[in-house]
């Protein structure tokens, strides 16, 4: 049974799922839009200072039927929000192809670092040093969010820039244990590099998930 299992995750067909909750965006361009998580266990690339580093380890989570995550997304929200961990670990096709059939608008946040796979309309790329995105991905983004733990980051979110579309809306988010420090800095970067706007964890301040 263990291995069927197995097989029908490496099929998308189930999926380690960590969380799923109605919220409120809090990062990006959507911030402040009513959307519904699904929160995918599975991530390799093991940045450290992730805040839900319980997601990182798939064998935790349990494998969950892709119809019985549609369901009860349908229930709250017409906007959905896949993130990980790294969903893109997996194979995303299945999931959004039976979000896609109740009309949904699917938004994901990947790190880039793995095949894209899945019907998106929106992609938010969060590239990490450890593990670079894919070309595809730089290709396909809508927005590249890059967080600032240390000013040497700058310098990578810059490199970052120039790998995605002419059409991708940068950000600049400071990491959150950080954000005292780094954002003056991103403040001052921004006004002086007016291409950059400014990311924040608003969730947070709103004390939301």
């Amino acid at each position: 049974m263990q291995t069927e299992i197995q097989e029908r995750v490496n099929k998308g067909e189930m999926l380690p799922l960590m969380e799923e909750f109605y919220t409120i965006q809090g990062e990006g361009f959507h911030k402040g839009t009513a959307a519904y998580f699904i929160r995918i266990g599975g991530c390799d690339v093991g940045c450290h200072w992730c805040d839900v580093k319980e997601s990182w380890n798939a064998d935790i989570h349990p494998p969950t039927e892709i119809n019985q995550i549609v369901d009860n997304a349908d229930k709250y929200s017409k906007t959905i929000v896949v993130t990980g961990g790294e969903p893109l670990t997996w194979d995303m096709g299945p999931l959004t192809q039976k979000l896609k059939e109740k009309g949904m608008q699917i938004h994901i946040e990947t790190s880039g670092a793995y095949k894209l796979t899945g019907i998106w309309d929106w992609i938010c790329l969060s590239p990490k040093k450890i593990k670079l995105p894919t070309p595809e991905v730089y290709e396909k983004a809508h927005e590249l969010k890059v967080i600032i733990y240390n000013k040497n980051d700058f310098k990578f979110a810059e490199e970052q820039a120039e790998k995605v579309n002419n059409n991708c809306i940068l950000y600049l988010q400071p990491e959150w244990s950080k954000r005292d420090t780094m954002m003056p800095k991103i403040v001052d970067y921004v006004m002086k590099n007016p291409k950059w706007k400014v990311s924040l964890q608003t969730h947070k301040y709103l004390n939301i998930p």
